[in-house]
């Protein structure tokens, strides 16, 4: 009996995949093996088992009594949870990475950085966005170590591409700009910078996912009157920083 042909299985998962993040298939859509099967020109076996992958990634789920269904956009609460996890981590992780200079990734950054802004205005830019912020933000996190950190990283990304469906940065020119102010930090080796940028890009990318929801699907409130974020929007970007600066200052009072 002839093996499996990994590569394929993987080609189609890969392909499944990029159509739910790019929202060929939209959320909440209903995918059936079979007619995913006819559309990608392969048989059943390999949609199935990427289907099975898929919902290990949390991108579908299944839907009785058969196939499957993408997974619906974030609730405005799913995501503050999700940012919560990343002031955790990232802010620490640019912080670790930025020493030595001779061996963080500040420079490689810095040409991603470069890279991405060189062609802003590509035909497939949130895909393009997507990948670009994937490879930045992994790189910082690969150069700590910490391989836990990592795979969570891995797990939470796809799902914070999904507001990219509704963006609030047309083309990632705050995004780029951002990621040039921490990629500098490290590069410079500078601790307290790589940190503080982190933790502002953080909070920035909450209020322009935040904006990208209003009115839309997995929205629990109303957008503000100028169609930017809502008052309750506002709320909870502004509650994140205000826990965050007692808590630098916090931190401030125990190193003094």
């Amino acid at each position: 009996m002839p093996g499996r042909d990994t590569d394929a299985d993987s080609s189609v998962y890969a392909r499944i995949k990029a159509m739910i993040l790019d929202g060929t298939v939209p959320p909440g859509e209903r995918i059936t093996i079979d007619r995913m099967a006819r559309e990608l020109g392969v048989s059943q076996t390999p949609v199935r088992e990427a289907m099975q992958r898929l919902e290990g990634d949390k991108l579908v789920r299944t839907r009785q009594p058969r196939g499957y269904a993408t997974t619906p956009l974030l609730t405005r609460r799913d995501l503050e949870m999700m940012i919560e996890v990343r002031l955790l981590i990232e802010p620490w992780a640019a912080r670790m990475v930025a020493v030595d200079r001779a061996s963080n990734p500040g420079r490689e950054l810095l040409t991603e950085v470069e890279s991405f802004a060189a062609d802003p205005d590509g035909s497939d830019w949130k895909q393009e966005l997507f990948q670009h912020d994937s490879r930045f933000h992994l790189r910082i996190l690969e150069a700590t170590g910490n391989t836990f950190l990592l795979d969570a990283y891995r797990q939470m990304r796809p799902h914070l591409h999904l507001f990219r469906l509704y963006p609030g940065d047309p083309h990632g020119i705050d995004t780029s700009h951002e990621h040039g102010e921490i990629a500098r930090a490290i590069a410079e080796c500078d601790p307290d910078a790589a940190e503080a940028a982190m933790r502002e890009h953080i909070l920035h990318a909450l209020t322009r996912f935040s904006a990208s929801t209003e009115g839309g699907a997995g929205s629990d409130g109303e957008a503000g009157s100028d169609g930017g974020p809502s008052d309750a929007g506002r709320g909870f970007t502004d509650a994140f920083a205000s826990v965050l600066g007692r808590s630098r200052g916090t931190d401030s009072e125990e190193a003094s």
